[in-house]
């Protein structure tokens, strides 16, 4: 992304200016047998703004300008460019190679002349298709040429580009390109090697550090090998070769990417929230810009995004630069002047690139591999920083470590010299502590048995609860069930009647047409069709009455979870459903109960412990809404359930009388009630804070006079450890 925007500066620098470099060459290229050579400066060029312009209007065309770089560049450019060049051959061969090396290219098509006809014809190169569909599978575009020896042929290139309009023709015998492009592809197999090796041992790395620097390092060593796989053309051929679509967004996609990664990287490595927040929010604008940018490339002007993402790649890589001469002037750090060191090589890397672009420096393997060279530079002298960062934390380590040691030691030195002083006092207080252990076991035996018979009271209260729940709701079912079986047996008798009767018909030796008309008169008679519908309708009737039972023993069955003594995953919101269907019968259809499950995970937990904590915060509600509501409409309690990645929140809340500040303090305190004498044991809330403290959970209480309460529990998905009673 840097060296666009230094390539796009140039040409923006360069446009508009004469040219000082050497006349043009002769513009016909003699081609002797070499084994390639760039012939972009004995090339003219033909910039169609329009994009309407064919084949027969460029030959008409007298616009055609000789270029005077061996490597054309027209900088971002939503115009068609046009390609004149002639080739005359001199050497033995009779079949040549010409590579566009330029993988960003959307489109290139080659019009070459056929002498059978006296025309031209064209072979394309797109990414508008996927890429197995190329005659040549390389990662630039490649055209082979035939030129008999001695004949001279002009041929044509129409290319069109989102991103650089930059041009480079190298042209030569299918053995010598062949030869180039093996070259480069032995320096591209060392330096993904490089990266690969990296990624996966910064990987093991970071499983073992689970320093979170590392995973920003692994997402920049992913991200520049995306960018290099793009810019060499390599992703489009052997990654995703099926999806052009997606090709043509990687040019947005992944320089973001690389760009989250080196901020994300630079942030944790030299900790930068903490010794330059300004520095920090900075960073933050930048990658919101990088997203922005890369959302409007899908839905708005890509242009804009192209140009302003690389626009952003020179000041993000100079603040990088400025941040490591920062740290490393101020902290004096061997990581931070590393980070100086390998952001430094990189852009460098990037002015010689851009440079070899403008034909300041020679265009070959080194300078158009430079940028892999450059990143790969990077990316080890990083992984070399970390390491070291990770060596200094050692030597910290070990330095506290000894300091600890020393510490210990004249602690243990110091406790030595006040064990004998403390052994007497203990001798003394064990003697007063033996008389008083004998009273207070007594008074012990006493507290645990009175607490045994509340717990059961509580429990027999809450048994009374239950029962009287389940038989609420499973008479209105089984009522619906026997009102029907009466008339279903009467209907049913009548049915035998009718059977019987048409059973004495068919006997009957009478014409068939008389048996029809008396078996329809028995029908009628019998209200046959309205006794049928009569018997569905009951027979559906009973069926929902059981149906209803049925889910009422369900209900049952999960409230109860007769091994809630084991630790197992249950689903809450099923537990809070089967408790409604205990306390249904406390509604008296005054109160409604609002439900705003959301959808959570599985959690360990005791499931009955829990559902008895539900019953006894939603009886409470319960109470609470009859207090202030009456016998009135209106009352109504809201059950909503959510989660985290690591708790689930179950909040009960309703709008009954609330209550004071010195209520709330008091409410989890066993045998605390604001309910009349003989109503409640004052253990309930207790038992619940309990059952969620074991469960390593919280509960908390709002609430206000006269606006309601709501009680909020928090519980882990995941079950640490079992605390004691």
């Amino acid at each position: 992304m840097v060296y666009r925007l230094i390539l796009l500066l140039l040409v923006i620098f360069t446009t508009g200016v004469k040219s000082t470099a050497a006349p043009a060459r002769d513009s016909v290229i003699e081609f002797q047998g070499l084994f390639s050579e760039i012939i972009g400066d004995r090339s003219f060029l033909l910039l169609d703004s329009s994009n309407k312009m064919n084949l027969q209007d460029v030959l008409r065309s007298n616009q055609f300008v000789q270029s005077d770089k061996k490597v054309p560049n027209l900088g971002t450019n939503n115009g068609t460019v046009w390609v004149k060049f002639s080739i005359k051959n001199i050497s033995p061969f009779h079949y040549f190679s010409l590579e566009v090396e330029n993988a960003f290219l959307d489109n290139v098509i080659l019009f070459y002349p056929d002498s059978a006809s006296n025309s031209y014809k064209q072979e394309e190169v797109s990414k508008a298709v996927s890429y197995n569909t190329r005659k040549t599978r390389t990662s630039a575009p490649l055209f082979t040429l035939h030129i008999p020896k001695g004949q001279m042929y002009t041929f044509y290139l129409k290319i069109r580009s989102e991103a650089q309009l930059l041009i480079p023709m190298k042209f030569g015998t299918e053995a010598g390109i062949a030869r180039y492009d093996l070259d480069k592809r032995f320096l591209r197999g060392i330096y993904f090697g490089i990266i690969l090796g990296l990624f996966l041992y910064n990987v093991f790395i970071y499983f073992s550090t689970r320093d979170k620097a590392y995973l920003y390092y692994l997402l920049y060593i992913f991200s520049v090998c995306l960018v290099q796989l793009n810019i060499t053309g390599l992703g489009y051929k052997y990654v995703w070769p099926n999806f052009p679509n997606f090709e043509k967004y990687s040019l947005y996609i992944f320089p973001t990417l690389t760009a989250i990664g080196s901020i994300g990287f630079a942030r944790q490595f030299l900790q930068l929230k903490e010794r330059l927040p300004r520095i920090n929010k900075v960073f933050s604008v930048i990658v919101a810009l990088y997203v922005v940018l890369t959302l409007n490339a899908f839905w708005g002007d890509r242009s804009i995004s192209y140009n302003l993402i690389n626009f952003l790649g020179l000041p993000l890589a100079l603040l990088l630069i400025y941040v490591g001469i920062h740290m490393g002037l101020r902290y004096r750090t061997r990581a931070s002047l590393v980070f100086l060191l390998a952001w430094t090589i990189f852009l460098l890397s990037v002015v010689v690139f851009v440079l070899k672009d403008f034909s300041a420096l020679p265009y070959n393997l080194f300078t158009i591999s430079v940028l892999q060279i450059g990143s790969a530079i990077v990316v080890i002298l990083l992984s070399l920083a970390l390491a070291d960062k990770i060596n200094a934390l050692q030597e910290e380590t070990e330095k506290a470590q000894e300091q600890a040691l020393a510490a210990s030691r004249e602690n243990e030195r110091i406790l030595s010299e006040q064990k004998v002083i403390l052994e007497k006092e203990v001798d003394l207080r064990t003697k007063e502590l033996q008389d008083s252990n004998q009273s207070l076991q007594q008074a012990l035996i006493d507290l645990k048995e009175a607490e045994s018979q509340l717990v059961e009271s509580e429990k027999m209260a809450s048994l009374g609860q239950l029962t009287a729940g389940i038989a609420h709701e499973i008479n209105n079912p089984i009522n619906f069930v026997t009102s029907n079986v009466t008339p279903l047996r009467r209907d049913i008798l009548i049915l035998q009647d009718v059977l019987s009767a048409i059973e004495k018909i068919g006997f009957e030796e009478i014409p068939d047409n008389d048996k029809l008309a008396k078996i329809k008169k028995v029908k009628n008679t019998a209200d046959y069709d309205y006794l049928l519908k009569e018997i569905e309708y009951l027979l559906k009737g009973i069926e929902e009455g059981a149906n209803r039972t049925s889910e009422i023993v369900k209900g049952l069955r999960v409230f109860s979870r007769l091994d809630e003594n084991d630790i197992k995953r249950a689903d809450l919101n099923e537990g809070l459903d089967s408790t409604l269907v205990i306390v249904n019968n406390m509604l008296d259809g005054k109160i409604s109960i609002d439900k705003n499950y959301g959808t959570l995970p599985m959690v360990e937990c005791y499931p009955g412990k829990l559902n008895q904590v539900f019953m006894n915060i939603i009886s409470n509600g319960i109470h609470a809404v009859r207090d202030k509501w009456g016998g009135e409409t209106g009352g109504k309690i809201v059950i909503t359930t959510s989660h985290t990645d690591e708790d689930v929140s179950i909040s009960i809340k309703d709008n009954g009388a609330g209550m004071t500040e010195t209520t709330k303090k008091k409410l989890f305190e066993p045998f605390f009630t604001t309910k009349e004498v003989g109503v409640g044991t004052g253990l309930g809330l207790s038992i619940a804070w309990n059952t969620i403290k074991k469960h390593n959970g919280t509960i908390k209480v709002n609430s206000e006079i006269g606006e309601g309460a709501e009680f909020i529990i928090t519980l882990p998905i995941n079950h640490i450890e079992t605390i004691e009673k």
